[in-house]
């Protein structure tokens, strides 16, 4: 079960490489086939070195404390000037096979790297960021295929004076994790591209906008339906010829249907003008029929839609007054209607519910638990968050998995953004565009809207028992181009989120795409 006794430098040198750290300390490391002491409460507050864990670098920065997630006490990294140090643990004796490594993290950010990761196992190293979060702890997890009976644990910190991270209650234990959905909005492409709009890759090279992102790792496209909208666009005719740009890059489709002409949020869930007299009954079949027709369509064409959200952020219902949840029972017979057509037209695509606010778990439950008394049918949980708008990384995964646990439903970000920059591109002033609007720790850079990607796919990822599906990206091309503003009703119209596409105000690929490889 032990490894032979070695020398430290055989073990590590191929684990230091990345630290460009020069001597090794003398000791010899005993390894172990289990992870040992992953609450650092072996030795209580002050230990430099905590029990079977070895050290490398700044070893001064890292050192137990108290004030644990679940026990008294924490490692921590901290130091008054700028460190680089590495806290790890080496494992061998392991079988064969896929493993997951999960720990309770906190931290100040402004590091140049902050992370967890596997590493020395037999296939590429893993590595999980750890996120900004200065007090309440986030769980993160990271996975890899162990195929040479050993792994390295390591938490390592690249940091600036004054930076910190808290990390405990690590565990590591067979099994996988990773997201099946690394995906974005693309409604707005078709009009982009007609009233002149380029798409270059990070190079300059013009290209087709569908393809640049997938070459980036994009794997699932969102796109959504209104019924008759004034301009043209996001209806049937142009939802199915999207498809087929999508499906011929190999991506899976959600198509999100509004259920009106116009935008549909919390705020406003206006009935399509051609339903504005129907009853309920009648709406009911509206419901159904159009439904039924734009999925059918696809499928005939050979697109068949993979998930489709019936309704867009209906945390007071759609299709307004009839279907509002001031009578449940009414929005419970509408999004059956839609759930029905769904299966009819193809069994094996996924039936979303979506509302806004990841962040408030309180909403969320009461929404979801009337959605079961009142009998309404779905395979998954679609959540909208903004962290500008809907609070902390913390409280969107306390939301995310408790959805998960009680409905025992997947569950997915629906929609997420954030700024590169925060100056604009036309004459509309951008929804987010001061830096007190800003998340902490998360400049309005392409590095911190790549940080707040990954940070966002971490913690869907970290759901428990694997109902973490994905994210989508709100709205990856929605750049600057006259004509394609917010307003279907109104050329003249501007966009306010321009600071938040995938493509620069040079229309160049952000690297900040980079998040769609994540694990």
């Amino acid at each position: 079960m032990f490894h032979p006794r070695r020398t430290l430098r055989a073990l590590l040198l191929p684990l230091v490489a990345g630290l460009a750290l020069t001597a090794l300390p003398a000791q010899t490391a005993q390894a172990a086939s289990t992870l040992t002491n992953g609450g650092f409460e072996s030795d209580g507050t002050g230990a430099a070195t905590p029990s079977g864990w070895s050290e490398y670098g700044d070893t001064g920065a890292s050192y137990t404390e108290s004030g644990g997630h679940g026990g008294s006490y924490r490692l921590s990294h901290w130091s008054a000037s700028a460190y680089k140090v590495e806290t790890y643990q080496y494992l061998s004796g392991l079988t064969n096979g896929t493993y997951t490594l999960t720990a309770w993290v906190r931290s100040s950010g402004g590091q140049n790297s902050a992370s967890m990761s596997l590493k020395n196992c037999g296939s590429s190293e893993q590595r999980t960021d750890l996120p900004v979060s200065t007090s309440s702890w986030v769980r993160i997890v990271t996975s890899v295929a162990v195929t040479n009976n050993q792994c390295t644990i390591s938490i390592s910190s690249d940091a600036n004076a004054g930076n910190w991270i808290n990390v405990d209650d690590l565990s590591f234990t067979s099994g996988t994790t990773g997201l099946a959905v690394k995906g974005a909005d693309i409604s707005s492409l078709a009009k982009s591209e007609a009233k002149g709009g380029v798409y270059r890759t990070s190079s300059g090279t013009t290209g087709d906008a569908v393809t640049i992102l997938k070459n980036a790792g994009m794997n699932y496209a969102r796109l959504k339906v209104w019924v008759d909208p004034a301009d043209g666009y996001n209806n049937k005719t142009r939802v199915l010829a999207m498809a087929k740009r999508v499906k011929a890059a190999g991506m899976k489709l959600l198509v999100d249907f509004h259920y009106s002409d116009t935008w549909a949020d919390p705020g406003k869930q206006t009935k399509p003008a051609a339903w504005a007299s129907h009853s309920y009954s009648q709406l009911k079949t509206d419901v159904y029929n159009h439904t039924y027709d734009v999925l059918n369509a696809l499928k005939a064409q050979g697109t068949t839609a993979d998930m489709v959200q019936i309704g867009n952020e209906i945390n007071g219902g759609m299709l307004w007054s009839e279907g509002s949840t001031s009578n449940w029972s009414q929005l419970a017979g509408l999004i059956n209607s839609g759930y029905s057509a769904t299966k009819a037209v193809s069994a094996g695509t996924q039936v979303a519910l979506h509302l806004a606010n990841a962040g408030d778990d309180a909403t969320v439950r009461r929404w979801f638990d009337n959605a079961k008394t009142y009998g309404i049918d779905y395979d998954v949980i679609g959540l909208s968050y903004y962290g500008y708008w809907h609070g902390s990384l913390a409280a969107a995964q306390t939301t995310l998995d408790d959805a998960a646990s009680r409905y025992g439903k997947p569950v997915f970000i629906a929609e997420t953004a954030y700024p590169f920059r925060l100056d604009s591109d036309d004459s509309l002033t951008n929804q987010i565009d001061t830096t007190g609007e800003l998340v902490t720790g998360y400049p309005a850079t392409v590095a911190g809207q790549t940080r707040w990607m990954n940070d966002v796919a971490s913690i869907v990822e970290a759901v428990p028992n694997g109902r973490g599906l994905g994210v989508f990206y709100w709205e990856a091309t929605w750049t600057a181009v006259t004509g394609n503003g917010w307003d279907p009703a109104d050329a003249a119209s501007g966009n306010g989120w321009e600071n938040q596409a995938l493509f620069g105000y040079d229309d160049k690929a952000l690297s900040s795409m980079t998040w769609f490889g994540h694990r």
